[in-house]
């Protein structure tokens, strides 16, 4: 049996382990369920080239909520991600589209032709015009990085905010995952809130839910998923890394802003650094306007993922991961996962309200 098939396999007979959550931790994520359509309130977060059909579909069928990460996909791709997932499962998944892809509407089109259930706009302010597009078919969900800003985003049409802390990997706030729990959670309270940004095991979970989260959302603790299609090398890197690895990248020029990206060091690391000398170089030398070398470091790591995640070149690829990749220590499947987070989560709430 292929490994594309046998990932097939796996996904479509996951077990269902949301039997195992307490009727506490089912009241605590109720709002959360209800939203997602599923019976576990953990979303999986959208990363690049890890969350495709393969995790999206075992996520959805093991009671979670998968997320496809649209990223810099065409419409005509984005398509065929969808259909494919549709064909591993059929429970409710949501599709994550960056706002700022010069696309956006035909992304959106991409999803309403195939009666996705939840939009997730990332990486900004939500343009109005797919918000409004995306609201006619399903259910809108957008990161905030502010109380004012989800107060924001709401008016404008959410329907769910998602706030991620500064332990998340890829690209990344300046905010720690509590302080914003702190700040959000107890003024946001129109629309469901999921908390994300470091999160790996049940007891913070729990934690964020009495906060009044509905629910949460994870990544790293789903890159080492038996159904995840990501490269051996990739996922050994994972489970040998400790959390203090996992780095922001650093700006060299003010005049060149830098959007921190957290990923394990390597040596692409260093070599983005050189590479922020290099165009600072040549703009001081008249050969590159700003706005050509501005672009030109946003360029850098375009492939750089895709090299570490499906080639397996973990030193010259981008090993983008949060700080919880401490906690990830072996491969398995993603309903093993599910179940852990689960047992883990009811022991907590159990222990807190014994008589």
């Amino acid at each position: 049996m292929s490994d594309a098939v046998a990932r097939e396999a796996q996904s479509q007979a996951a077990p269902l382990p949301a039997a195992g959550v307490s009727p506490r931790l089912a009241a605590l994520w109720k709002r959360g369920t209800d939203f997602l359509e599923c019976p576990i309130a953990i979303m999986c977060g959208a990363m690049s080239w890890v969350s495709e059909r393969h995790l999206v579909a075992a996520i959805s069928n093991a009671g979670g909520f998968g997320v496809i990460a649209c990223g810099s996909m065409t419409p005509a791709l984005l398509d065929a991600e969808i259909k494919a997932t549709q064909a591993l499962t059929k429970k409710p998944f949501g599709v994550n589209v960056i706002t700022m892809h010069p696309q956006l509407m035909e992304l959106v089109d991409v999803c309403a032709a195939n009666k996705v259930s939840h939009v997730v706009f990332a990486a900004g302010l939500s343009p109005g015009e797919a918000m409004k597009k995306a609201k006619t078919f399903a259910k809108v969900v957008c990161f905030a990085p502010a109380p004012a800003f989800a107060k924001r985003l709401i008016k404008s049409g959410a329907d769910a905010i998602v706030v991620e802390g500064s332990e998340a990997g890829g690209h990344i706030g300046p905010v720690s995952t509590s302080v914003l729990a702190q700040e959000i959670l107890p003024v946001i309270r129109d629309v469901p809130v999921f908390v994300a940004g470091g999160i790996a095991r049940g007891e913070a979970v729990a934690s964020f839910l009495e906060m009044g989260a509905s629910g949460v959302q994870m990544g790293t603790r789903f890159v080492c998923a038996t159904e995840s299609i990501a490269h051996s090398n990739f996922k050994q890197a994972f489970i040998k890394a400790a959390a203090r690895e996992a780095m922001p990248s650093v700006q060299l020029d003010k005049r060149f802003p830098v959007i921190p990206v957290r990923a394990l060091v390597n040596k692409a690391s260093e070599a983005f650094m050189e590479k922020q000398r290099e165009v600072l170089g040549k703009f001081e030398r008249g050969e590159l306007d700003q706005a050509a070398a501005q672009l030109e470091i946003e360029h850098y790591w375009a492939g750089a993922l895709r090299r570490a995640v499906i080639e397996g070149d973990v030193e010259n690829g981008s090993l983008m991961a949060g700080q919880s990749v401490g906690m990830v220590t072996r491969e398995e499947p993603v309903a093993a996962i599910m179940s852990e987070i689960i047992a883990q989560a009811n022991a907590a709430l159990s222990g807190r309200h014994a008589p």
